[in-house]
């Protein structure tokens, strides 16, 4: 089976995260990815314990998201951060809504900014990537989307497909992995609750528990270089459910 990984952002209103880890262990979970709110403010040595907590229950932290401005303006930090956590690959996963370019030539610049960006993370062995939400799939007034006009701008970086978020942006997430399958070395698994459900948790549920086709989509998926699998909903109301129930599902797959 695919090892599964679980975002930890899932988790942050789910505290401590030692506690998390160790439900996550025992759940048969191997890897686990991070989000800036976990690692950008620590030190070496918090970066050490962390490692360590991770360790002792078995788990890795094979992937990390880190903001734009981090990237650019913290190099060695983030690489610091990714080495002492275990990582193999970096993916930058949002841009606010202030900052969002308006037309297809200011998100072809982002593309190139991303493109820059990646040099010293990929020559440092680090897969580098991007990670979509919804408003990459909305068209802009000259007919394109801003995925394609990111990947156009920035030829040697790769996809972080949130799967979930291209069908709320309106796309069909089938084409897309066709369209840009050989970008694609990571996946986000999480999934939609049906029309008017789950609006406690802004719509989202947990994997297998929606209107996803995963099981086609992890067909699909395998034609791709997507070697993380990682779990994710954006808001839980149960964290016990949320592990038990994502990968009981993905074991079926």
């Amino acid at each position: 089976m695919t090892k599964l990984s679980f975002q930890l952002y899932s988790a942050r209103n789910f505290q401590p995260y030692s506690a998390i880890f160790e439900k996550l262990g025992k759940a048969g979970y191997s890897e686990v990815e991070g989000f800036g709110g976990i690692y950008a403010e620590l030190d070496d040595a918090g970066l050490k314990s962390l490692r360590a907590d991770l360790d002792k229950n078995g788990l890795v932290m094979a992937t990390g998201h880190f903001s734009p401005d981090f990237l650019e303006n913290n190099v060695q930090q983030s690489l610091l951060i990714a080495k002492t956590l275990g990582m193999d690959s970096i993916y930058a996963p949002h841009l606010a809504a202030d900052q969002r370019p308006a037309d297809g030539a200011g998100w072809l610049a982002f593309g190139k900014r991303l493109q820059e960006m990646a040099k010293p993370y990929k020559d440092a062995g680090y897969e580098f990537g991007w990670h979509n939400h919804d408003f990459e799939f909305a068209k802009l007034a000259d007919g394109s989307l801003p995925i394609e006009r990111i990947f156009e701008g920035a030829p040697g970086i790769s996809w972080e497909a949130d799967i979930a978020w291209v069908v709320r942006g309106g796309g069909d997430p089938f084409a897309w992995i066709e369209k840009l399958g050989s970008r694609i070395t990571a996946v986000h698994v999480k999934d939609i609750a049906p029309a008017g459900e789950n609006k406690d948790e802004d719509g989202w549920a947990d994997v297998g528990h929606g209107t996803l086709a995963w099981p086609k989509l992890i067909a699909a998926l395998k034609a791709t270089n997507a070697k993380h699998y990682v779990v994710e909903h954006d808001n839980p109301s149960d964290i016990d459910r949320l592990i038990a129930r994502s990968i009981a599902s993905f074991k079926t797959y």
